[in-house]
């Protein structure tokens, strides 16, 4: 069993999808998916994040089902299978999935967006288009969780340090006598002069 990392359970993913149909590792994903151990749970979740381009189902249990896992670590991989998503289908074609995943109620899968295509501007579409990607971020610097508002600005920090005039103008439209919004501000700004 793996204590730290996940390279060793991505490597087995790779390993399972390698060797059978993408239907047969769906099954053997919910089949893990359903282990007391998260390191198996993770599996499933590389698993998932693999073939959800190309079988819709696997791409709805990433959101409805492994989004509700406790486990922070099995939720570190489900933003890694949704950036996998995303770069399978590419990103300027996932636009309308990331805006649906952004607006969702569930705060891990909002999260799974913020943090799974980090570093946004490192990604092929968002790099020809940082204010997109600005602009997507930011329309959660007053989301209820605490846990998806440091995610985004930690990723707007990201940006900044490539964008900082971009991410500069985006800033200065805050209001920053809100609470929620000033925690995002004070992450977002740390790298501009």
């Amino acid at each position: 069993m793996v204590e730290n990392g996940f390279k060793e359970i991505e490597k087995e993913s790779i390993v399972i999808l390698n060797n059978n149909s993408i239907n047969k590792c769906f099954i053997i994903a919910k089949e893990f998916y359903s282990s007391e151990f998260y390191q198996v749970r993770e599996l499933s979740t590389f698993i998932c994040g693999s073939i959800s381009c190309e079988l819709n189902e696997a791409l709805v249990f990433l959101k409805e089902k492994i989004s509700i896992d406790e486990n922070w670590r099995v939720q570190e991989i489900l933003a890694k299978a949704f950036d996998k998503y995303c770069c399978d289908i590419g990103y300027e074609n996932a636009l309308p999935i990331i805006k649906v995943w952004l607006n969702d109620s569930n705060p891990n899968v909002r999260r799974a967006v913020t943090e799974g295509l980090r570093i946004w501007t490192s990604r092929d579409y968002f790099k020809q288009n940082p204010n997109i990607a600005i602009s997507l971020i930011s329309n959660l610097k007053n989301d209820k969780s605490e846990y998806v508002r440091k995610s985004v600005g930690n990723a707007l920090k990201d940006i900044s340090k490539r964008h900082s005039e971009l991410i500069k103008l985006e800033l200065q439209t805050w209001d920053l006598s809100q609470k929620t919004i000033n925690q995002v501000y004070k992450l977002a700004n740390k790298h501009i002069k």
